[in-house]
This record gives C-alpha cells, sequence and structure tokens, in this order.
C-alpha cells in the first residue's frame, strides 16, 4: 500500500518546519478515561493507537500531563508505537504540570520547562521531541501576557538538541508576534472549530501568511457559543454527503486553510476510522457557506 492509498494522506501534508506531517493526525487526550477505566480499556487504546498508523497518521499529539493514576498517553504512545516509524512526528505540551495525585501545579517557570521536556523524553523513550508547545493559560482561558522568557528558553532547548521544532497553544495574536521574533514557530494550537471559538479566525489567518499550521483542538466538539441551528445545518450537509456530523465537522475545519490540520481523538476503533476517513470528505463552496450561516 502506498502513502497516497492511507486514509490520513488524502488531505494532503503541511510542513511543521523540517516535519512533513499528513493534515489529518490524531489526539491523545481521549485516550486516558478520566472517569475511571479497566484493563480493556487499555487494551483498546494501544489497538487505536496502531490503527492510527495504519491508516497513515504520523502525527499525535500528547501530553505528561494526560494521565491517570492507571493510565498515561505517552507511556501507552511508547508501548503501542515504540520503536517508532521515521515518519512519525510526535507533539506535546509544557507549561502545564500535575503532581501524582494529579492536581495541577502552577504554571511552569521557565527554569522549570527543561525538567517538562525531560519527562516527556523519558515517559516516550526518545531522544528528543519533534514539536514541542509552549501552553499558556488554564483550562479554557485563554492564556494573557508575555510568553518571551518562557518562549526563550525552550528556543535555547531546541538549540540543545532536545527539541526538533517549536508552537505555541491557547494564544493570541499578540503572542505569535512575539515568539517569532524568537525562534521560529511552526503551530499555533488553540481551541477551534465550528462553532467554538471563531473569534480566532484572524489567528488562523495570520498563521497562514507566516507559513505556520494552525492546530485546533476540540474542532468536533460542540464548543461554549450559541449553537441555535447549527447543529441542523451541519446534519443537512451530512446527509447530502451519507457523512457524519463529526466527518463534516472536521472536512469544515480542514477547509478553512492548507496550513489548518486537525487532531481529533477517541478511544474508540470505529471513531477512528471515521474521523480519519474526514480526510476524504471535500465540501463544496455551498455547503461552507450553509455551514457558516451564509
Amino acid at each position: 500500500m502506498t502513502q497516497t492509498a492511507l486514509p490520513a494522506a488524502a488531505a494532503g501534508t503541511w510542513q511543521l518546519g523540517s516535519l512533513t506531517v499528513n493534515r489529518l493526525g490524531f489526539g491523545a487526550m481521549r485516550l486516558v478515561p478520566f472517569a475511571g477505566g479497566t484493563s480493556a480499556d487499555r487494551e483498546r487504546a494501544l489497538t487505536v493507537l496502531r490503527r492510527a498508523l495504519e491508516l497513515g497518521v504520523n502525527h499525535i499529539d500528547t501530553a505528561a500531563f494526560y494521565f491517570t493514576p492507571e493510565f498515561s498517553s505517552n507511556e501507552m504512545i511508547n508501548t503501542a508505537l515504540s520503536p517508532y516509524a521515521d515518519d512519525l512526528v510526535l507533539t506535546t505540551k509544557v507549561g502545564p504540570g500535575r503532581d501524582p495525585s494529579g492536581e495541577f501545579l502552577p504554571f511552569a517557570r521557565p527554569d522549570q520547562l527543561r525538567g517538562q521536556v525531560e519527562e516527556n523524553l523519558r515517559q516516550l523513550a526518545r531522544d528528543h521531541i519533534d514539536v514541542v508547545n509552549l501552553r499558556i493559560g488554564t483550562g479554557l482561558g485563554r492564556g494573557t501576557g508575555s510568553i518571551a522568557e518562557h518562549f526563550g528558553a525552550l528556543a535555547e532547548l531546541r538549540e540543545a538538541g532536545l527539541i526538533r521544532e517549536l508552537g505555541i497553544s491557547n494564544v493570541g495574536p499578540e503572542h505569535l508576534a512575539e515568539a517569532l521574533a524568537i525562534a521560529p514557530v511552526v503551530c499555533v494550537q488553540n481551541q477551534y472549530g465550528l462553532t467554538a471559538v471563531r473569534e480566532d479566525d484572524e489567528l488562523l489567518r495570520l498563521c497562514g501568511e507566516h507559513g505556520v499550521a494552525f492546530v485546533p483542538w476540540f474542532a468536533v466538539a460542540s464548543g461554549q457559543t450559541d449553537e441555535t441551528g447549527v447543529e441542523e445545518r451541519v446534519a443537512t450537509v451530512a446527509k447530502r454527503h451519507d457523512a457524519t456530523s463529526a466527518q463534516v465537522r472536521l472536512a469544515w475545519t480542514l477547509a478553512q486553510g492548507d496550513h489548518v490540520l486537525a487532531i481529533p481523538g477517541t478511544g474508540n476503533p470505529d471513531h477512528l476510522a471515521q474521523n480519519v476517513a474526514a480526510a476524504q470528505l471535500r465540501l463544496t463552496a455551498d455547503d461552507l457557506a450553509e455551514l457558516d450561516g451564509a
């Protein structure tokens, strides 16, 4: 089977700096059952990871703070996928942290970021991390304030060889400008979707101008905005294409620009296959206008 025959490759590729990824990737957060979980859930999560690669996914987003006492996304990625394929790109986030009990710690100081990067290296059994995002803010709230000192610390780790490429997460346009003045930025990872935080439309456009990937999280989730009529429009377009609502939301996301990636997550193999199949869904101009309420 050639690379072009793999479903995840159907939406094309993008360069994260020196790294080539298929635009349809995978987010590892949902591998961790935060409300509990059994050994069967773990085996299913490992199956999902292996199947993702079989479907052509070569970009996985994770974080050391995705864990419960029984589950860790990084550990499961290591168990399922190591030794890693040469083209597999692993992206993680630093800034937030959790203690062994699961309580979130205060946002890391610049001098603590190396320890967070090294913890990801240890858990993933890597000698470098492909992409490290500096994630600012807490919860779903947008981060504020300067990121220069923190991003500068990560730029030093990149120069030292612990990191190949750098990104930022949960940020505004001012943070992108600040980071670009310090070191190359390959991606911005924010909450964004058809009905989630659409004020980032301008940031998405700015990323495209700078050749920076825009990588939404919660692209499938409905978001926090007023959705009057949106679900009906999504259902109408989904029926037109014999697709699911989730596939339509992912296809809408990918249609926002060649530099826009998608990293939907799931712990269910069937949902994984459906999500990856969205890479092949092409929405028409009329579909997009209808979804946007035009």
